[in-house]
């Protein structure tokens, strides 16, 4: 197993301990006795969890460290990362919190990748998945609109990092739609 796999699996196990940390923040907050070194322990292991993204890469790419586990982990564990906090930092009692919609835009298109992909592998035999600028883009901003929760940043409004967030969001999802049928028809389907 290499450095860079083992840097993965260690940010998929900082995802409970986020989690835990996100919910007893909310429950001092409904409580009336904000913990707030519990926000600032949730902020900093989300930090340090979507760090080490950034590191576990580097490590691949320059020290040769690719591996097929690898490239199943580490897109899982951003998922995974991105997806607990969205939803947790939307339906626990922190001072700000996403709306409704935006949980769900991710979870809509993120299955909709998810359906397309064996959709397209079962029609024409093979998905080929290109990243695109737009999905970067896309973490980029959703983990702003994370931070901007966690930080309980106020000096502008949610809303702004929020749907920049989303716009990238919908803006990929569209970008992989129209892969995903050029892949389909190329096959001939």
């Amino acid at each position: 197993m290499t450095l860079a796999t083992q840097i993965t699996i260690f940010r998929i196990l900082l995802i409970p301990v986020f989690i835990g940390l996100v919910i007893y923040y909310g429950d001092s907050v409904h409580a009336g006795k904000a913990d707030e070194s519990l926000r600032l322990w949730a902020a900093a292991v989300f930090g340090i969890a979507a760090l080490s993204d950034a590191v576990d890469g580097w490590i691949a790419r320059n020290f040769n460290q690719r591996t097929r586990l690898g490239s199943i982990l580490d897109p899982l564990a951003d998922k995974l990362l991105l997806l607990s906090a969205i939803i947790t930092l939307s339906f626990t009692s922190w001072r700000q919190h996403f709306p409704l919609w935006f949980p769900l835009l991710i979870i809509f298109k993120d299955l909709a990748c998810i359906g397309a992909a064996f959709l397209i592998d079962h029609v024409a035999g093979h998905c080929r998945i290109q990243p695109h600028w737009t999905g970067k883009a896309t973490t980029f901003t959703q983990i702003i609109a994370i931070l901007w929760v966690l930080l309980d940043l106020t000096f502008i409004p949610l809303i702004w990092p929020v749907a920049l967030a989303g716009l990238f969001t919908f803006w990929s999802g569209m970008v992989y739609l129209v892969d995903g049928t050029r892949q389909i028809k190329a096959a001939g389907h």
